[in-house]
């Protein structure tokens, strides 16, 4: 059911003998809207971490148990995506021989070393799941001397820089994964944006907030934030040029494995544990629940 016209290399439209040309530009076509498709549902992704920036600069008080429950929420949509859809998919694709379930195996947990280096590239301070707490930064303007809160906004700004950074590191693979799962289908594509949208509005009120109190700028906090989002459409359209002139379904099924191990890394070193952050362990479980659950309805 996984099966588009990506089951013929891209490279071949306009060569292989015995296709009728007609059907070879259709199929391009059909290969050109579909990778539009994931390219729009990436932006629209991204640009959720500017909502959640903005509404960070403009509530009065951010309800940290709704955050934690989308946080948990996300995190199972994309842990049963991964498993329940990706997966099958992969496997299905190449065939049930024995060698070909190695290869879907050794990229699943490739795609967990992708992200595992990624991570690797942030300073640990800084890492997602290292950010300052809500109450933290509330602590930390309790100051007395303004030598004091000068040396606070200082620490903070600087940590909420990096963080952004680190987030923004963090977002690149989740385009390449939106896109990715175009390329095939463009539901299991839109369940992924979906799920990624919903973890970046927390992401933004967690970028926005130490960044405003560091900075004092409301317009810098709002666009810092959006711009870490930004980093989703650019990994898809990274994806899309180094992936294109290879494409067929080997390839495919491949990626898909890629992205699930992606996903699922993701989901535990990034999103549970900014979820556990705020204290609600047992509504970042039931997010988690209810994540799977509408997946499992829906898909």
């Amino acid at each position: 059911m996984f099966y588009t016209a990506f089951d013929v290399n891209i490279h071949h439209f306009h060569l292989t003998e015995g296709i009728d040309k007609g059907k070879n530009k259709r199929m391009f076509w059909e290969m050109k809207e579909q990778l539009l498709t994931g390219g729009v549902l990436s932006l629209l992704a991204g640009l959720c971490t500017g909502l959640g920036a903005a509404l960070a600069l403009f509530l009065k008080k951010t309800d940290t148990r709704a955050l934690t429950y989308a946080l948990g929420a996300s995190a199972g949509v994309m842990v049963y995506i991964s498993f329940m859809e990706l997966m099958p998919a992969a496997q299905e694709m190449l065939g049930e021989q024995v060698g070909n379930k190695w290869i879907v195996l050794g990229a699943f947990f490739g795609g967990m070393l992708v992200a595992s280096l990624i991570d690797h590239l942030v300073p640990e301070d800084e890492n997602p799941h290292e950010v300052l707490s809500l109450n933290e930064l509330s602590s930390l303007s309790q100051c007395t001397t303004a030598e004091c809160r000068q040396k606070v906004k200082q620490r903070v700004r600087r940590s909420a820089m990096l963080f952004a950074i680190a987030i923004g590191v963090h977002n690149f693979p989740e385009g390449m994964a939106t896109v990715a799962a175009a390329f095939d289908n463009t539901g299991i594509a839109a369940s992924v944006a979906l799920a990624v949208a919903i973890h970046n509005i927390p992401e933004g009120i967690t970028v926005a907030v130490p960044l405003l109190y560091g900075t004092g700028s409301r317009r810098k906090a709002f666009l810092i934030g959006t711009l870490t989002g930004l980093a989703e459409p650019l990994g898809a359209l990274v994806c899309m040029l180094i992936l294109l002139p290879f494409l067929s379904t080997t390839m495919l099924a491949i990626l898909f494995a890629i992205v699930a191990g992606i996903m699922v890394f993701i989901s535990f070193d990034e999103l549970l544990p900014m979820a556990e952050r705020w204290g609600h362990h047992h509504l970042s479980i039931y997010g988690v629940v209810t994540g799977m659950l509408i997946m499992g309805l829906v898909l």
